[in-house]
């Protein structure tokens, strides 16, 4: 394989240090993410000869798909376990099948503030009063620290939130003298919360003394030939370091991480191939998504620099369009879009929730004008007024409502034709509006007969086709949750004399349709709103509803 100049420049720049790498493909996409204790080493072996290559057709297909990659160093491998497992969610590529369904790593959790707290493992952080240590990459060593920290500091391991008298009769930990029983009194809370804050503090690092006593005790066991109490001991030396080791949670992705190729390169080579003024900083890309004229929705996504700014996703759910008329649906989107986007901009406002978009309003009919005055003044080249001035161009997005610097429709002329009526009837028709065809990638533009042909090796068409890409994603996947919801709401609709509430008792009480079919009449007629003979025949309803067609007869 032929290593291109580009790579071997990148390669030389890996440092040997732990992290994790992504492969892309030539359109930017990610399409592997891995990790290493030694970037270089491991990096370097994707653009080797190996002997790996020749039987294992799944490696060299993603050697022949890598068009570039990305590394982001990390302190430790545990560290690296962390972040390649967040990335797999956040990118989905196709070459892992490891860590990419909705499983997180374990965390340890306890609340100080139960009247006997316990240590309990958790993947989920719901609890906003609960103290959390973790995510911990080995589940195991954690597992057996966590034996480890219930020994040294003397702590309950039983399940119930209050233990009482009853519980101690079956407890092993109490008979055993591993817990100090504060159930019968053994110990006052106060000095039992004692204990579990000595622990909190192991778990947060202040492990420093143990060790150093497991150490000493490893040493005197193999001093003595005992060579399995020495083995067992360094296990679990090596589990408390491992557990206790500080990483980093990566709660965000981290924004410094590039998620493109070059995506300066590509913004300054849309500006060029389009005759903006200047490299836009703000795109905002728009896609419907409907299924024969039903459950129309669309979707907005925005791009700051060229990367991915989901704090302004926007989703919407199309309500003035009968039938399937593309059109008209992107048009009533612009509308809803930059009619409120005015009117945050002449309120002050910083923007909706991130969600479906909605149609309020703050601003007067003069604060639009206002408004509507400065932003042409900016896009003819001259300054604004200083309250309604853009954000300055940084690494990170702005927060607060801003205008876009080019708008991009998934579709052709008639769609950017919409957009661009429904604009100027705001006072915005002199914001750019592009569209992007699937078919051969042509950039069709308003005012302009002819369609632009880039190339599909054109940095400015890899950029608007992963925008492209990103908003038809949000628009499929939300039409395809409402599908999903009105499926199984659809079937409760069936039933006589049901109304909304009965049924959003039923939803939240069971959670899907599924799971109440396996209810019992007796639990149905515990929901609010059903008594036992409703229940009963709601039971007979849904029985029928879903029982199974009779074989056909045999010919």
């Amino acid at each position: 394989m032929t290593v291109s100049d580009h790579i071997r420049d990148k390669l030389a720049q890996v440092p040997h240090q732990p992290g994790v790498y992504l492969m892309k493909d030539r359109l930017g996409t990610v399409i592997y993410v891995g990790k290493a204790r030694d970037l270089r080493r491991r990096v370097s072996q994707y653009f080797q000869p190996s002997r790996r290559r020749g039987w294992d057709p799944k490696f060299n297909t993603l050697v022949e798909a890598i068009a570039d990659f990305d590394w982001h160093r990390v302190r430790s491998e545990a560290e690296a376990v962390l972040l390649e497992g967040r990335l797999i969610k956040e990118f989905r590529p196709r070459y892992n099948i490891s860590f990419r369904d909705d499983k997180r790593f374990l965390l340890v959790k306890v609340n100080l503030n139960d009247p006997i707290p316990r240590f309990t493992l958790t993947r989920l952080q719901n609890d906003p009063a609960a103290r959390y240590f973790g995510p911990f990459a080995s589940s195991g060593a954690l597992r057996r620290t966590l034996s480890l920290v219930r020994q040294k500091f003397n702590l309950r391991g039983c399940r119930a939130l209050t233990p009482t008298e009853a519980d101690y009769r079956h407890c092993l930990y109490a008979h055993l003298r591993v817990c100090t029983a504060p159930c019968i009194g053994n110990v006052t809370p106060e000095q039992y919360r004692l204990q579990v804050q000595a622990a909190c503090d192991f778990l947060a690092g202040r492990c420093e003394e143990m060790a150093a006593e497991l150490e000493a005790q490893m040493k005197q066991a193999a001093a003595a030939l005992n060579f399995e109490k020495a083995a067992e001991l360094r296990d679990l030396l090596r589990d408390l370091r491992r557990t206790t080791q500080r990483t980093e949670k990566f709660e965000r992705l981290p924004y410094s991480l590039p998620l493109a190729v070059n995506p300066e390169a590509e913004l300054r080579a849309l500006a060029e191939a389009l005759g903006l003024p200047a490299p836009p900083a703000r795109i905002e890309g728009f896609d419907i998504s409907n299924i024969s004229g039903t459950l129309k929705v669309a979707s907005l996504v925005s791009f700051w620099q060229g990367r991915p700014d989901r704090a302004h996703y926007r989703r919407f759910r199309i309500k003035t369009v009968a039938g399937q008329d593309d059109f008209a649906c992107m048009a009533e989107v612009i509308r809803r879009r930059y009619r409120r986007l005015l009117s945050e901009l002449a309120g002050g406002g910083t923007g909706t929730p991130r969600g479906e978009e909605t149609d309020a309003g703050r601003a007067s009919p003069a604060d639009l004008q206002r408004v509507i005055h400065d932003v042409r003044a900016r896009l003819n080249g001259r300054p604004a007024r200083a309250d309604t001035d853009a954000a300055a161009v940084g690494p990170r997005p702005p927060t607060g409502a801003r205008l876009p610097d080019l708008i991009l429709i998934d579709g052709g002329k008639g769609q950017v034709n919409a957009a661009r009526a429904e604009l100027e009837k705001l006072g915005l028709g002199t914001l750019p509006v592009i569209g992007l065809a699937k078919e051969f990638e042509e950039i069709h533009r308003a005012g302009e007969t002819a369609p632009l042909r880039l190339g599909l090796d054109h940095p400015a068409i890899k950029l608007l086709q992963r925008i492209r890409d990103e908003a038809h994603r949000v628009a499929n996947s939300y039409n395809a949750r409402l599908r999903l919801r009105k499926i199984s709401e659809s079937v409760l609709d069936e039933f006589p004399g049901i109304g909304q509430a009965r049924k959003a008792a039923l939803l939240k009480r069971f959670g899907s349709v599924q799971r109440l079919r396996r209810a019992t009449v007796a639990e149905i007629a515990a929901v609010p709103g059903f008594g036992g003979e409703t229940a009963a025949r709601f039971k007979a309803f849904l029985d029928a509803r879903f029982a199974a067609p009779e074989p056909a007869p045999a010919r």
